[in-house]
């Protein structure tokens, strides 16, 4: 059996969710803040996550293919994302994010916000604010959001096949590996791939489950 697909799986999951971690937490702080236009930006951030897939996949295709700007000032400088499994994490991470972002924005708007506005009496700046007080009182939210966005990556199908393709060895991930059994025919190598997805997502979702509800028993 080629295992392949799993270690793809695992190398653009994993490099989605550290994107996606850093990048949802950033946008989710910054529009917990906002005083305007908060429901615009917020829908706008959403997006990925009531578009199918495949219409996801196909703006992505649109932006980073070689006829259109970006697609085309990335190639003069030797940078491809069609078709490579960059691309298959560019699709994770515009899929999953949405994940995080909803729920750390939750989690922040959630911080009680006298210990806030406690922190400022002592002359902490926002920065420590965000880092003392916001992240570790938000961080079993965080760290669901985090295990959400992992599984959701791991998962994806759609825009990942619209943008990086099904090329064995390069960018045929797990889902696309069942997709392609079920095609030829192969159903017994596609529950192979199916039940190692369902194992891989249930210990993940077990973990965290586990994690957080320890994490609030102990908060």
């Amino acid at each position: 059996m080629d295992y392949s697909p799993l270690w793809i799986s695992l190398k653009v999951s994993l490099t989605a969710t550290a994107l996606t971690f850093f990048t949802g937490l950033l946008c989710a702080k910054a529009v917990s803040s906002m005083k305007r236009g908060k429901f615009l930006i917020d829908a706008f951030l959403s997006l990925p996550m009531v578009l199918p897939p495949t219409v996801v996949g196909f703006f992505l295709l649109i932006l980073f293919g070689r006829n259109s700007f970006l697609g085309n000032a990335l190639s003069r400088i030797g940078v491809r994302v069609v078709f490579t499994w960059q691309g298959a994490v560019i699709a994770a991470v515009v899929v999953s994010f949405p994940v995080m972002y909803r729920m750390a924005r939750a989690a922040f708007e959630g911080v009680d916000r006298e210990l806030v506005d406690a922190a400022r009496t002592y002359g902490l700046s926002g920065r420590m604010i965000f880092f003392k007080v916001y992240i570790p009182l938000a961080w079993p939210g965080i760290a669901a959001g985090t295990v959400l966005s992992f599984a959701r990556a791991l998962g994806e199908f759609g825009a990942t096949i619209m943008l990086a393709g099904n090329l064995p060895g390069r960018t045929r991930t797990m889902s696309v590996a069942v997709y392609t059994a079920m095609q030829s025919g192969n159903r017994e190598y596609a529950y192979q791939w199916v039940i190692l997805i369902v194992m891989i997502s249930f210990a993940v979702m077990a973990a965290a489950n586990f994690w957080t509800g320890r994490q609030y028993r102990q908060d």
